[in-house]
């Protein structure tokens, strides 16, 4: 991105005043003068700074966002950074992230965490933001610039290098990665992951490291890094021959199908795709982050595409000539490991601002911002249609597919234990239709991505770039933060709760409120039904009590996660059947505070069937049966993934 203030010299211009502050007063004054703009509408680009500190910073930036936050006081006015305490350096970066998601990418936060180990744990976080393509401004401290200590409290030291520290790991992490040895070196450092957490193509984490001699260190700044700056998110627009090819390929097709991704949402072009799918009649599969991209019940959306996709969008996928693949990665469940489009002649169009996406399955590339692309194959198309039959076609398929949902909710005996699908169902007919589900990893995700139904651009928010155990209650704390207005409803299986659950209580210290349905099985649900499905009877998946031969056969584990959660601060409520989770749900929507909803379910009992495929390896050789089966099977998806290496539109 190109700022639209002049970047000034790194070194003091001579000309120009200056204003004596510490490296880490810098930062906090330089990030609050960054604004980003895009299609005329102009937002301050961080929106605070989450924080733990210790010994590497507490000095430095704790020191700092204090003085900002007195000063603001003594002014009348509060923070422009204001200063969140978490509790978990990892889950400080998921709030960010999903808070940055949640705002289109156009606002993030900054975090920053001490040397060692406080660092470190920020890495999982580094990697789920690049990994998903969303900004945040990472702030690890770093031991001594001087050496004057050496080794101090938590120092990495290597007998074959002086400069490595544990931060060096951040390296592969970060989209953009420096360390200010030199306070004169921090302009270049902050403008630069600017830059990136800017840019639409580029953008992820981007991690400033400061050892912490340098963060206290005074400087005398030209007074030009402190202007504010406005960051232009551009679009990119597509070149007009390859919209001319992409159109005369979507001509040829008989049965086009569309994957939106994640990239139709952050880049607003819902109303361009919508206008799209209805001129043409092609129908719309969305993958985890596109879905949303149309209205479940828009005539056109077929829904969740992939190996946790509907039969609806997987049997259109299977018989697909022309595929045009609109902001979308193609992973691995999107494309239900290559074989999801069978058809031997498909051929895929790939609108994508990243180049290094736009040419995956073979497509034929239009690099370009989606809503741009969207409109301008709107107007080339003006003259093209899918025929009536196979309008009636994506209609029949929807149509059996929402009656499968349906069947998936129902709920035949209100004083029955609940199933998982079901309780998806109760969550999704009690929220309303601009709140949030947030989710990430176990099984839940894929329930939700071929259950959910979906109402807003902004009302599904599941994690699966990454999908991270932990992300849940930190995500569902920064999809509130960034839009307070919406209730959200975080859905978190027993394993991932236990992973990262302290989070509640920085929502109970900030006032946040969201709700927690937490689905109890004793266990790793998703994992012990993909163990399996490869022969390997749920080993090791089941919180139990060791049993004969020292397996884990014995009885379920006394743990009350209710009782956890309660002693974090939070409201908690524990149901057993509909009725008790209906009334449950209604008391979390109106009280103002963090409520989890404790509900045990039987993971033995799936929800509906998607008909597709992900590619685990299985053991090649066994003694057991179980696992000489599921490779038999697994052999017979294989002989069907194919490459995509032809090249489409040639």
């Amino acid at each position: 991105m190109v700022p639209t203030a002049p970047i000034s010299a790194n070194k003091c211009d001579n000309t120009e005043g200056t204003v004596r502050l510490t490296v880490s007063q810098a930062v906090v004054k330089f990030l609050v003068n960054q604004f980003v703009e895009r299609d005329g509408h102009h937002t301050r680009f961080f929106a605070g700074a989450f924080g733990i500190f210790g010994h590497g910073n507490v000095a430095g930036l704790g020191q700092a966002l204090l003085q900002a936050e007195i000063d603001a006081a003594e002014a009348g006015t509060e923070s422009e950074l204001p200063y969140v305490l978490g509790r978990n350096e990892q889950a400080m970066v998921h709030s960010a992230v999903a808070y940055a998601r949640q705002k289109d990418r156009l606002q993030t936060w900054a975090v920053t965490a001490s040397v060692g180990p406080g660092s470190t744990n920020m890495l999982t976080g580094a990697a789920l933001a690049t990994i998903n393509r969303l900004p945040v401004l990472l702030l690890p401290a770093d031991t001594f610039a001087t050496r004057v200590s050496a080794p101090v409290l938590q120092e990495l030291e290597l007998p074959s290098s002086g400069d490595i520290t544990v931060n060096d790991a951040f390296k592969p992490l970060s989209r953009y990665f420096d360390r200010v040895w030199r306070p004169e070196q921090l302009p270049s450092a902050l403008l630069g992951a600017m830059r990136v957490l800017t840019d639409p193509v580029e953008t992820g984490a981007a991690t400033v490291v400061i050892p912490q001699d340098v963060a206290a260190e005074a400087f005398d700044w030209p007074e030009s890094l402190f202007a504010p700056r406005t960051w232009h998110i551009r679009r990119p627009l597509p070149e007009v021959s390859v919209i001319a090819r992409a159109a005369e390929l979507i001509r040829t097709a008989e049965r086009p199908l569309i994957v939106a991704g994640g990239g139709v949402v952050y880049s607003g072009a819902t109303d361009a795709l919508a206008a799209f799918c209805e001129q043409t009649g092609i129908p719309v599969g969305q993958s985890q982050a596109g879905k949303g991209s149309l209205r479940y019940d828009h005539p056109q959306s077929v829904g969740a595409i992939g190996s946790t996709g509907t039969t609806a969008a997987n049997a259109l996928a299977t018989e697909a000539d022309v595929v045009i693949g609109i902001g979308t990665r193609y992973s691995d469940f999107t494309s239900a490991s290559r074989t999801a489009f069978n058809n031997p002649n498909i051929s895929f169009i790939n609108i994508n601002v990243a180049s290094m996406d736009s040419v995956k399955q073979g497509a034929l590339s239009v690099v370009s911002d989606a809503r741009e692309a969207l409109e301008a194959l709107t107007g080339a198309l003006d003259d093209y249609e899918v025929t009536s039959e196979y309008r009636t076609r994506t209609t029949t398929l929807n149509e059996e597919w929402n009656a499968t949902v349906d069947s998936a909710y129902r709920i035949d005996d209100p004083t029955a234990p609940l199933n998982q699908s079901q309780v998806i169902g109760l969550t999704n007919a009690s929220s309303g239709p601009s709140d949030v589900v947030v989710c990430a990893a176990g099984s839940i995700p894929g329930d939700l991505h071929k259950l959910w139904r979906v109402r807003d651009p902004k009302g599904y928010h599941v994690e699966y770039g990454f999908s991270c155990m932990g992300y849940e209650i930190a995500g569902g704390i920064g999809a509130k933060m960034a839009e307070p207005n919406r209730d959200v409803f975080v859905m978190v299986g027993d394993g991932s709760y236990l992973m990262m659950a302290t989070e509640l209580v920085t929502a109970v210290q900030e006032g946040i409120k969201i709700i927690v349905i937490l689905v109890q099985n004793h266990g790793f649900a998703s994992i012990g039904s993909l163990s399996e499905s490869l022969g390997s009877q749920r080993f090791g998946t089941a919180y139990r009590y060791r049993g004969e031969q020292g397996r884990r056969g014995g009885g379920v584990l006394p743990v009350d996660l209710a009782a956890n959660a309660a002693s974090l601060g939070v409201e908690v409520t524990r149901v057993q059947n509909s009725v008790e989770f209906s009334v449950a749900i209604e008391a979390a929507k109106a009280s103002e505070r963090t409520t989890v909803i404790h509900v045990e379910t039987d993971p033995l009992v799936a929800s509906p069937d998607s008909e597709s495929w992900w590619d685990v390896p299985v053991s090649a050789t066994s003694t057991l049966e179980s696992t000489r089966a599921a490779y038999a099977t697994y052999e017979k998806w294989k002989k069907i993934q194919r490459p995509f290496l032809r090249p489409s539109g040639n």
